[in-house]
């Protein structure tokens, strides 16, 4: 049986090798390698005082367990100067993500005792919990991307990696003669009297699992992988958070409701999320289920007996003849909302769908009406995506208006997927019909041009995709970049377009807002010539399609892998659809704010740095970063002394009068060669004193029998 074992596990790990191929990272000029990028380990190589690579604290001090190492909301924050700006436009996106999906919020810095300094030093890391004395989150060069921010104030919430469940052993398998020498420790395991699972599932999709290559002594063979094949190659995503990790941080923290989600709809059930038809209308959007001729947009047709949209019917009534469809009355906290849905309009061209809202009258009534945006058919009859900004500070209503536009129509207006949240819409969407066929005919190196859109600076820009990768030797990516356009406003904005943030995100279509892992890069531009007015003097191309001169674009030739965009959302209904914001970030170039001294009788010890690089001479208002121990936890079993010199971990065994411990981590046990002959001594002599016991009682019994009744048993001990 063991060999067969033993066989088994090789056809397996031979298995994970064929499917995770190490691929070179491109080397033109790019914002960086999108997926290919390094990861959180990699990036933190060498930095070897880490906790399971990332984790600057002494980790027997457990923050989940511990409800005084929980974080009170919301939590101050200081950006300090030694970020990269692109760094700090990215923590704030993080923070956006955070307030979606969970209750847990964040502000600046007023001179409170707990906050968190998100500062440049070495790699990527972060302490575990609140220590209460404020604490260090480092984004060093290389870690400035949504989801590595993600993963690393997961840990400062109080959250360990999810391989270092108890249960762990049940879901993937360590290869441990494959990690580097004095690694093994990143890879243990906890009871779950120290790491709790917060009654959640293994998740092999979430943000905080080591990816197959983690600590590994070969390029190209994996430390980790998984019970279930299919996951090798999802374990270790950043993404974004995994439905669990949004499940396990509401449970931590007791959400009942998120910060910025207003309202959202899919329409599955019978109340329609308590939206109302109005009743002054002469027609009514009606709850239709998806029907092969007639799909909705939330299940793409593809499930039996559910997934429903509204519809209003345009084939019948006169011109003009129009159906309301409102919502219940919202309460904003913020002035600014993003309302975001799916429609399609299937009759003739000049059929229109209406977004209105309601707002306090100023009597308490919600009754002031207000139109805020027109779309009108075009005779596309495809679900579209919408973005809609609403400013409204108070109470409010909206609703939806559709309007046959003319005699002619025979068709439907439809609406499906509603999601109203407090956040800044994006300012262009760019939606591709029929990418599948797009993959399909687009050779490497072929690109779509989108129109160009305009931010809100009244700069013109637009965006390029490479379906089969921008270079021949990544075909299984898509490669997306941006590019200046001249444009109406370029005699009055400024130039060179520097310190704006490109943000792009491929949309994962999940009708859950909360639930959504969209795939989101950035980068922030500087003083390149590509980012000059484009002119045909500057070198800028003639494009006849815009009719606009085009820069040459920057970006990612390897944003996203076809394996990716092939699992979750992202291509429903064969459309793929990307956001863009290119938002001026020069506001945030000087946001380091003086940290104030801790107040007397405070006790918070001297700490050292764990590493810097490229910093500004350090100032006594910064707090320094705290080296993790790596004699903590002690690695060293029964007892054994944890010994550290230069970064290297030993063990000093321990030994008693009966005892000695030996192995690299005094995992042996053996018996003292003399204890061994006394223990044998000891046995040989308590069989002779048995023996002569045994034939002293025979004799007593011998002297009863000759004596007779005179002698009684309480004699015998005399004779004895």
């Amino acid at each position: 049986m063991g060999s067969r074992d033993s066989l088994s596990q090789i056809a397996a790990l031979l298995g994970v090798l064929v499917a995770l191929t190490v691929q070179a990272v491109p080397t033109g000029d790019y914002a960086d390698a999108g997926e290919l990028r390094d990861d959180i380990l990699e990036i933190n190589r060498g930095l070897n005082q880490l906790f399971e690579g990332d984790i600057a604290i002494d980790p027997s001090r457990n923050a989940i367990l511990d409800q005084k190492r929980r974080w009170k909301f919301p939590i101050p924050y200081i950006l300090t100067d030694s970020l990269e700006l692109n760094a700090k436009g990215v923590i704030l996106q993080a923070f956006e993500e955070y307030r979606l999906r969970s209750c847990v919020d964040f502000k600046p810095y007023e001179g409170e005792s707990s906050y968190v300094s998100f500062t440049k030093l070495s790699g990527c890391w972060s302490y575990v919990g609140d220590d209460r004395t404020g604490q260090n989150v480092s984004i060093g060069a290389g870690c400035d991307t949504k989801a590595i921010v993600q993963h690393e104030l997961l840990h400062a919430l109080g959250f360990y990696h999810e391989q270092s469940r108890s249960d762990r052993d049940n879901y993937v398998k360590i290869w441990w003669d494959q990690i580097e020498e004095g690694k093994k420790h990143n890879f243990n395991k906890y009871e779950d009297d120290f790491i709790t699972d917060l009654n959640t599932p293994y998740d092999y999709e979430s943000i905080m699992h080591y990816r197959p290559l983690s600590f590994n002594k070969n390029d190209s063979i994996p430390t980790i992988t998984t019970s279930i094949p299919y996951f090798n190659e999802v374990i270790g995503q950043r993404l974004d958070f995994s439905a669990v990790d949004v499940s396990r941080l509401n449970r931590m923290y007791d959400c009942a409701n998120t910060l910025t989600l207003l309202d959202q709809c899919s329409f599955e059930l019978n109340n329609i999320c308590g939206m109302i038809q109005n009743e002054e209308d002469n027609a009514d959007w009606v709850q239709t289920l998806s029907s092969p001729a007639d799909t909705d947009h939330t299940m793409a047709g593809l499930c039996r007996d559910s997934g429903y949209f509204m519809k209003f019917d345009t084939s019948s009534g006169p011109v003009g003849s129009s159906a309301l469809l409102e919502s219940r009355i919202l309460y904003p906290k913020r002035d600014e909302q993003c309302l975001q849905f799916f429609y399609k309009m299937t009759g003739a061209a000049g059929d229109k769908l209406v977004i209105w809202i309601r707002t306090d009258d100023g009597t308490g009534t919600v009754r002031s009406i207000r139109k805020i945006h027109t779309i009108t058919g075009s005779g596309d009859a495809a679900w579209k995506m919408a973005y809609v900004t609403l400013k409204v500070s108070g109470k409010f209503r909206y609703f939806f208006q559709g309007v046959r536009g003319s005699s002619g129509s025979s068709g439907a207006v439809s609406i499906d997927d509603i999601t109203l949240t407090e956040t800044i819409c994006p300012s262009s969407v760019w939606q591709i019909h029929n990418f599948t066929g797009i993959l399909a005919s687009t050779p490497p190196g072929g690109l779509l041009k989108s129109k160009c859109f305009f931010n809100s600076e009244g700069h013109s820009f637009g965006i390029s995709v490479y379906p089969n990768g921008r270079e021949s030797g990544y075909p299984d990516y898509v490669g997306i970049a941006l590019h200046l356009c001249s444009g109406e406003n370029d005699a009055v904005v400024q130039w060179p377009v520097k310190n704006r943030q490109a943000t792009i995100v491929a949309v994962d279509q999940d009708p859950d807002v909360k639930l959504r892992m969209s795939s989101t890069r950035s980068f922030t531009t500087d003083t390149d010539p590509r980012w000059n007015r484009p002119t045909a003097a500057s070198g800028a191309e003639w494009d006849v399609g815009c009719q606009c001169f085009r820069r040459k674009d920057f970006g990612w030739s390897t944003f996203i892998s076809h394996k990716h965009l092939h699992s979750r959302s992202f291509l429903k209904e064969n459309d793929f659809i990307i956001t863009v914001n290119f938002n001026d970030l020069t506001h945030l170039i000087q946001t380091e704010v003086d940290v104030e001294p801790a107040s007397p009788g405070s006790d918070v010890p001297n700490e050292e740095p764990i590493s810097e690089v490229e910093m500004r001479p350090e100032v006594s208002k910064h707090r320094e970063a705290r080296a993790a121990d790596p004699c903590r936890p002690n690695p060293c079993s029964n007892g054994g002394v944890c010994v550290e010199r230069d970064g290297r971990v030993s063990c000093r065994c321990a030994s008693t009068q009966t005892t000695i411990y030996t192995g690299k981590r005094c995992e042996e046990v053996s018996v003292h060669i003399g204890v061994v002959g006394a223990l044998i001594a000891g046995a040989a002599g308590t069989v002779i004193l048995t023996l002569a016991i045994f034939t002293v009682l025979r004799g007593a019994r011998c002297l009863l029998h000759s004596f007779g009744s005179a002698i009684t048993e309480e004699n015998v001990g005399i004779l004895l």
